[in-house]
This record gives C-alpha cells, sequence and structure tokens, in this order.
C-alpha cells in the first residue's frame, strides 16, 4: 500500500522538486532588479509638444507641395503654413484651381476649409491630426527608450503616462546632466547650403533674403562648458536632405588632431541624394546642422558617391558618443519638455530596503510563530508551503526580469500573509470535520475538497484588483500588482497542492487516528 501511494505521488513531489530547483537557480543567475527607489537614480516626466508634430506634417508637405506645383507648371503667388494644421495656398491663375484640389487630394491627409478668389484653405483631417499625434507619442517612447538603452543605463523604466507624457527612470545614474541633454535633445539633423550670394551683413541687419535664415556655429570651452565663440551664417532655408535617411553614426578619432569627431552612413536613398547634392553644389559651402545649430559648414570638394558624412566641432569624447547616439536613435518627431525632475539619493534606497528587509523578516517570523502556535505540526506544513513560495516568488520575480521597488516589498510583505490564508481556511475546514467524527484521512480529503472553492474565490478577485492596479498604475503601484498578482498564484500552488501533497506523504507512513491541528483530543497523538 505504501508504495502504491509513493509512485502515485512521486511525479507530484518531482515537479515541487524542479519547481524549487529552478526558480532558486533563476534567482541566483539573474539575481532581482532594483527600482528607482531602492538603488537611487534620476526620475523624469516628459511633456511631448504633439502640436508641433503636425506643424512638422504641415511643413514637409508644404515643401512637396512646392516642389509638385513647379514641376507641373502650375503657378503660385503664396504657398504658407496658417497655424499648426492649415496651409494657404493662392495660385496666380483660378483657373487651376481644380488641379491644385487634385494634387493635395494625393495626400490624403488634407480637406478643403474654404476658397476666396485663387486662394485655397487645406486642413488636416480630424483623424490624420489624431494618428499623427497618437503616433508622435509612441515614436518618441521609443526613441527615447533606444538612446536610454544605447546610453548604457541598466534597467531603466520608460513607459507613457496620460496622454502626452513620458515617464522615465533611470536606476544608479552618475552623470544626470548629460541624461537629460541626452534625452531631451530633439537632434533634427538638417543638410543646408550656405548662402553665399547674399550679403551677410545685411542679412544681419534685417534685411534677411526670403528663402534664407541666419544660424549660428557655436564653439565652446571644453573645461566650463560656456560659448566662447559664435559664428553667423546667412543659409538657404530649404533643407536639401535630413537626418531620416541615416543608417549608422560612428565616433572617431582624427590623428591629426587627436580629436573625436562622428561619422554618419545613409541609406540607398539617402547616398544618391547626397552624391547628387555634392556633385551639383562643388565648390559651395553645406551646413552641417543640428537642433538648428550648425555644427560645421564644410566646403564641397568635389562628388561624394559612397553615401558617408562627417561631424567635427571640438567634441570631447562623451559629446561625440551623445550625438552618435541621437544620431543613431533618430530625431525625435516633436520637441519634448521636463515637466519634473528629481534625483533619488542611494542612501534613500540603502535605508529603504534595510527598512523593507526588517518588515519582511518581522512580519515572516511573526507569520511563521502564530502557525505553529495556533495549529501546531499542520502549522509547521504551512510554514514549509510559506517558505517555498517565498523562494519560487523571488525567482519568478528575477526570471522575468521584474523591477523590485519599495510598493513592491509591500507586495511581498502582503503575500507573506496571504499565502498562509488558504491554509487557514483549509485547516478551519479539516478541524470541523474532525468535530463531526470524520477519520483524519476522510477529513483531509473533504477539508482541501471543500476549501478549495472559498480559496479560488477570494484569490481571483484579489487577482483581479492587481490587473486593474497594473493596467491602470505607473512606476511602482505597477510594481506592487505584480509582485502581489506572482504572490497569489504561488502561494495557490505552494498552499494547496505542496501542503496535500506533505499531509498525503505522512499519511502513507502510518495510519494517523488523531492530527495536530490545534484541537486538544484525549490521547492525540501529534503528526
Amino acid at each position: 500500500m505504501k508504495a502504491i501511494l509513493r509512485s502515485r505521488h512521486s511525479w507530484k513531489i518531482g515537479l515541487i522538486l524542479a519547481a524549487m530547483a529552478l526558480f532558486l537557480a533563476a534567482f541566483v543567475k539573474y539575481q532581482i532588479k532594483l527600482g528607482l527607489d531602492l538603488q537611487g537614480g534620476m526620475h523624469l516626466v516628459l511633456d511631448v509638444e504633439a502640436q508641433e508634430a503636425l506643424k512638422n506634417t504641415v511643413e514637409k508637405y508644404s515643401v512637396e507641395l512646392k516642389d509638385t506645383l513647379d514641376s507641373r507648371e502650375i503657378d503660385y503667388e503664396t504657398l504658407q503654413m496658417d497655424g499648426a494644421n492649415r496651409l494657404l495656398v493662392r495660385l496666380l491663375d483660378a483657373k487651376q484651381l481644380p488641379k491644385l484640389r487634385e494634387i493635395v487630394g494625393e495626400y490624403e491627409v488634407f480637406e478643403e476649409a474654404g476658397q476666396k478668389d485663387s486662394q485655397v484653405t487645406f486642413v488636416l483631417r480630424k483623424k490624420a491630426a489624431e494618428e499623427i499625434q497618437h503616433n508622435a507619442i509612441e515614436q518618441a517612447l521609443e526613441i527615447i527608450r533606444n538612446r536610454v538603452d544605447q546610453f548604457g543605463v541598466a534597467e531603466p523604466v520608460i513607459q507613457r503616462a496620460g496622454s502626452n507624457r513620458i515617464v522615465v527612470q533611470l536606476p544608479g545614474i552618475d552623470n544626470p546632466e548629460r541624461a537629460i541633454n541626452l534625452i531631451g535633445k530633439t537632434a533634427l539633423l538638417e543638410f543646408k547650403l550656405v548662402d553665399e550670394e547674399q550679403d551677410l551683413q545685411k542679412a544681419l541687419e534685417g534685411q534677411l533674403p526670403p528663402d534664407g535664415e541666419i544660424l549660428y556655429e557655436k564653439e565652446t570651452d571644453r573645461e566650463t562648458g560656456k560659448v566662447i565663440k559664435t559664428t553667423p551664417y546667412l543659409l538657404k532655408k530649404r533643407a536639401l536632405m535630413t537626418g531620416d535617411v541615416i543608417t549608422s553614426a560612428q565616433v572617431n578619432i582624427d590623428p591629426q588632431y587627436n580629436e573625436p569627431y562622428v561619422t554618419m552612413s545613409f541609406n540607398s536613398r539617402g547616398g544618391k541624394l547626397f552624391s547628387r547634392i555634392t556633385g551639383e553644389n562643388v565648390g559651395k559651402q553645406l551646413a552641417i546642422i543640428l537642433d538648428n545649430n550648425i555644427y560645421s559648414a564644410p566646403t564641397i570638394q568635389e562628388k561624394i558617391p559612397h553615401g558617408r558624412a562627417q561631424i567635427t566641432g571640438r567634441f570631447t569624447m562623451d559629446e561625440a558618443r551623445d550625438l552618435a547616439i541621437v544620431l543613431r536613435s533618430g530625431a525625435l518627431p516633436a520637441p519634448i519638455q521636463i515637466q519634473e525632475s528629481r534625483i533619488v539619493g542611494p542612501s534613500l534606497g540603502q535605508d529603504s530596503i534595510r527598512q523593507g528587509v526588517t518588515a519582511s523578516i518581522l512580519g515572516g517570523l511573526l507569520v511563521v510563530g502564530f502557525m505553529i502556535l495556533y495549529y501546531g505540526g499542520s502549522g509547521l506544513i504551512a510554514n514549509l508551503a510559506l517558505i517555498l513560495n517565498i523562494v519560487i516568488l523571488l525567482g519568478a520575480l528575477s526570471y522575468f526580469r521584474a523591477t523590485l521597488t519599495l510598493p513592491g516589498i509591500a507586495g511581498i510583505i502582503l503575500t507573506v500573509g496571504m499565502a498562509v490564508d488558504a491554509n487557514v481556511l483549509i485547516f478551519e475546514r479539516i478541524r470541523e470535520e474532525l468535530r463531526t467524527g470524520q477519520t483524519v484521512r476522510a477529513a483531509i480529503d473533504n477539508g482541501f475538497t471543500r476549501a478549495w472553492l472559498t480559496i479560488f474565490d477570494a484569490n481571483v478577485t484579489t487577482i483581479i484588483a492587481a490587473v486593474i492596479l497594473y493596467l491602470i498604475g505607473t512606476g511602482p503601484v505597477r510594481g506592487f500588482a505584480i509582485t502581489l498578482s506572482l504572490g497569489i498564484l504561488i502561494s495557490m500552488f505552494t498552499a494547496v497542492f505542496v501542503a496535500r501533497v506533505i499531509f498525503d506523504l505522512r499519511l502513507s507512513q502510518r495510519k494517523l487516528e488523531r492530527l495536530s491541528i490545534g484541537i486538544s483530543l484525549p490521547g492525540s497523538s501529534r503528526l
């Protein structure tokens, strides 16, 4: 009989041992990631100016529309933006309005908002505007994530918060100012020709050509970071090429001056475009501009067919690396503003860890002591299941790369209490069965069977609440929800499955007439 029982439970014992080994190995191998509140670092709340994405989109279409109208020989007097999402076009000949409408209709994002004589106003469709703004947030989220990953911050938290905000947490960061500059840089790269035909001095005095603009090349002191020299340039306003054609950006060292510079490689479209630009403008200066700051304006000596360019500018190594990072990750679709910036000191994190661990140990000891005092030998079984629960929970957090925060520690403490709750329900049911005169085996069978539905209902409702917290919460709240959910699921395995296996193994060793479960019966034997 014993051999049969042992054989029947061998797979259950194997499952328990395998679970212990698997999650213990995960805990040792991966370790638990600590959140911002435990190891210190930086907390940022960024506001994405999605309205600017609309403006940039309309501006891009206006440039394309000018090229199309010129190629189709449609003469216009005015073609300009009117606000963030409107485009105003005035033709010289009103008879060409049908052709204009046909061309604009090809973009599928504009609708006509009004006409007066030969002037037509187009506005972005509502659906198109909403999609542009949504995509701007999502793209900004992905670009910031790429920049932070390449920056080398371990275990960052980057997530959307609300309609147009992004929360960034950088644990263990040791250079907050550099991180802010890297994350907040729009990184709009443009190539524009220097206008050498117009008078720069007159432009500086206010006589700026209609198709021109003035930007500056700034030279900074490497030690202080202060601007020591600015050189103005009169540029053609139209960008010949932008950074969306870049496939890679790397830092190199100039052997002559021992200074770092950044080389860029373009995709096939960018390579062809750069080859054409340099071929058509030999002898002219081509300004390389990042976020309206000129980094260099070299003179084109010859056609460059290989699709590569470089940016020089007296960089430090960190500046060159950061520039390469933002060029590789791409330009933000809209500017971002830092709404909140907080630095969490590591001493606060250590205090939080120490207090959290102390609370966890104290809470665990109280629960263990109570279960032994109140339920005797059965309480010891519950404690074994509780220890296994904690081991598996820590291993699961490590395996799934979950970030442990201070609320997460609170979730572990709560799990310690809830892990034995299922055993309390089972033990109370067993005690009721024993009081009615049931045998030990029958009482255990009925106790586990009849308490199961109550345990399941109670845990499911708690998990539902945890899921809601995870879906609507952010950062630490999500950490609490994840820890609580995992703890409850694991407790259902340890408190019901593991505890039942231990009871069955004890029953298989000898025939028990009495059970140590906190009730006093004459001549009772202890389990």
